[in-house]
C-alpha cells in the first residue's frame, strides 16, 4: 500500500487574523498604549477645568474615558459575533470634535450643574449612532479617496498643535508664552496706557523640554532606520522609555502620586447627577456623532487598506456601531464618544504590524489603567516633552497617510476641479486651528460646527465633492488659466497631450472618475 503523498495544510492566515507571540503581543499593544494616550487624556483634562470641574472630578473624567476607551478597543479589534467590531487594528479614543459642543452646552446650563444635559444628550446621540450606523454604510461610495484623504490630512494637522503644550507648556500642559506681571503684592502691574503690563512666561517654552522632546524624535528615526525585525517595529515605545530615563535627572519624572493612589476605582454611574434632556443640547451630539462617523470612516478606510483588507458596508457598519456604543456608555459612565485613533493609523503605517490582536491587548491594557488607578498613575508621570515628542511624529503620521490616499485621486483633465477642492477644505478647515476665536461673534450652534477644524473640513469637502463629482459630473465649464496649466503639466508634471491623443485622454480620465467612484 503506497503511504500517502498529500498532507493537510491550513490556509494561509491574513495579517490581520494574525496572532503574535505573547510577549511580542504585550510590548506592541503598550506601544499603541502610549501613543494613544495623550490624546485620548487631553479630552477630559480639557474639559475639565472649562466647566469648572476640581481636580477629584477631572480624575474621575480621565478613568471613565480610558475604561470606555480600553472597552471600545476590545470590541472593535476583537468582534462581537456578526454585530459589533470592525476586526481591525483599531484603537478607540475620545474624539476632540465633542470638544466644542460639551464646554458649549454644559456652560450654559451652569458649568458643573450642566453636565446632566451633556450626558443626557450623550445617551440619545449613542443612541442616534446605532441606529444610523448601518444606513451610514451604505452610502461609502461618497467617500472617495479624495473626501478620505482630505480628512485624514486634516485629522493630522489640527492634532499636530495639541503636542505643543505637552512639549514646552506649563504644569497644566497649556502653552502661554506670555503672563501679567505682578507687584510683591501679586497685583497686576498696568503701563502707561493703564492695560497690564505682561512678562514671558519662565514655564513656557523652556529650551531643556523642546531639546528632549528633539532628542524622542531623533531617537524614533535613528530607531526606524537602523533597527530591524521586533526592535524596529518598537522604536516609538523604545524612545519613549529612553527620553523618560533621561528626564528623570532633569526633574520631570515624579511617582509621589502612585504611592497614594488606589489599587482599585470605578466612579459610580451619573456621578454628576442623573441625565436630563435638552434639544438643543440633542441636536448638537447627534451633529457630534455625524461628523465622528465621517472621521472614523476615513480612518477605518485607511487601516483596511493598509492592512490589504477590503471593508464591506457591513464590516463599516459593525465598526461605526461601536462608536454609537461608545457614546452611549459614556452618557452612563461620565466618559466621551470614542473615534478611530487617527495617530494609532499611523503607528500601523510605520511599523506595518497588522494584527488586530495587538489592539486587543491596548485595549485590555486601558481598561487596567481605569479600573487601577495607581496603574494609571504610573502611566500619567510620563513626562510631557517625552510623550509630545513622540505625538509629533505620529501626528504628522496622520498627515503623510492622508496625502498617500491623495495621491490616488485624479487631478488632470475633467478632473481638475479635485484640486479647488482640496484647496478650499484645507483652507477653510485650519482656520480654527489658526484661530481657534475666528467665529466668536457668530452662533453657538455656529461655532459647534465650524468652530472644529475636523467637522469643518468634512462638510466642505464632502459638499463639495457632491457638487463636482455626483449632482452634476456633466455640467459644463469653462476652461480657465489655472486649469489649462494643470492640464498641460505644469502641475502634475505630465506632457500636454496632442491633439490626436484627446479623445483617448477623455476617455481615459472618464473611466477613471468611474473607478474612482467606485
Amino acid at each position: 500500500m503506497a503511504s500517502p503523498t498529500r498532507t493537510d495544510e491550513r490556509p494561509p492566515v491574513h495579517p490581520v487574523d494574525e496572532l503574535l507571540p505573547l510577549p511580542r503581543l504585550i510590548v506592541l499593544g503598550l506601544q499603541h498604549l502610549f501613543i494613544m494616550y495623550a490624546g485620548a487624556i487631553a479630552v477630559p483634562l480639557i474639559v475639565g477645568p472649562a466647566v469648572g470641574l476640581d481636580e477629584s472630578d477631572i480624575a474621575i473624567l480621565v478613568s471613565a474615558d480610558l475604561l470606555v476607551c480600553g472597552v471600545a478597543s476590545i470590541i472593535q479589534s476583537a468582534g462581537i459575533g456578526r454585530i459589533l467590531g470592525v476586526r481591525l487594528p483599531v484603537v478607540a479614543g475620545a474624539t476632540f470634535t465633542v470638544l466644542n459642543p460639551m464646554i458649549i452646552i454644559a456652560n450654559s446650563y451652569g458649568g458643573r450643574d450642566g453636565l446632566p444635559y451633556v450626558y443626557g444628550a450623550m445617551i440619545i446621540a449613542g443612541i442616534f449612532g446605532l441606529i444610523i450606523a448601518k444606513p451610514f454604510s451604505m452610502v461609502i461610495r461618497y467617500f472617495p479617496p479624495l473626501v478620505t484623504g482630505t480628512v485624514i490630512a486634516m485629522i493630522g494637522l489640527s492634532l499636530i498643535g495639541a503636542n505643543i503644550g505637552l512639549i514646552a507648556g506649563d504644569k497644566t500642559s497649556t502653552f502661554t508664552p506670555e503672563i501679567p506681571e505682578l507687584n510683591a503684592a501679586g497685583q497686576p502691574f498696568l503701563d502707561a496706557d493703564g492695560a497690564v503690563a505682561m512678562t514671558t512666561n519662565p514655564d513656557a517654552g523652556q529650551v531643556s523640554h523642546i531639546v528632549l522632546a528633539a532628542v524622542v524624535v531623533l531617537m524614533i528615526v535613528v530607531f526606524a532606520r537602523f533597527l530591524r525585525g521586533f526592535l524596529g517595529q518598537t522604536s516609538v515605545l523604545i524612545a519613549i522609555v529612553l527620553g523618560t530615563i533621561i528626564a528623570i535627572p532633569m526633574g520631570l519624572v515624579d511617582f509621589s502620586s502612585v504611592g497614594s493612589s488606589g489599587w482599585f476605582g470605578i466612579a459610580p454611574p451619573f456621578h454628576f447627577g442623573p441625565p436630563k434632556f435638552a434639544a438643543a443640547a440633542i441636536i448638537s451630539m447627534c451633529i457630534v456623532m455625524l461628523v465622528t462617523y465621517v472621521e472614523s470612516t476615513a480612518d477605518m478606510l485607511a487601516v483596511g487598506e493598509l492592512t490589504g483588507r477590503d471593508l464591506r458596508p457591513n464590516d463599516l457598519a459593525r465598526g461605526l456601531a461601536v462608536d454609537g456604543l461608545s457614546a452611549f456608555l459614556a452618557g452612563f459612565m461620565n466618559s466621551f464618544p470614542d473615534t478611530a485613533y487617527a495617530e494609532n493609523v499611523g503607528l500601523v503605517s510605520m511599523t506595518n504590524v497588522r494584527s488586530r490582536w495587538v489592539v486587543t491587548v491596548c485595549g485590555v491594557g486601558l481598561v487596567i489603567l481605569g479600573l487601577v488607578p495607581k496603574v494609571g498613575a504610573i502611566v500619567a508621570a510620563l513626562p510631557g516633552p517625552v510623550v509630545g515628542g513622540a505625538a509629533t511624529v505620529m501626528f504628522a503620521m496622520v498627515t503623510a497617510v492622508g496625502i498617500q490616499t491623495l495621491h490616488k485621486v485624479t487631478f488632470g483633465g475633467p478632473n481638475n476641479h479635485n484640486l479647488l477642492i482640496i484647496a478650499v477644505s484645507f483652507s477653510i478647515g485650519l482656520i480654527p486651528t489658526i484661530q481657534p476665536k475666528f467665529y466668536q461673534h457668530f452662533s453657538s450652534d455656529f461655532q459647534v460646527i465650524f468652530g472644529s477644524s475636523i467637522t469643518s473640513t468634512v462638510i466642505v469637502v464632502f459638499v463639495l465633492n457632491l457638487v463636482f463629482n455626483h449632482w452634476l459630473p456633466n455640467f459644463p465649464r469653462r476652461t480657465g488659466a489655472v486649469e489649462e496649466a494643470v492640464q498641460a503639466g505644469a502641475v502634475t508634471g505630465g506632457a500636454p497631450p496632442d491633439e490626436g491623443a484627446t479623445a483617448p485622454a477623455a476617455r481615459e480620465s472618464e473611466d477613471g472618475v468611474a473607478r474612482h467612484r467606485a
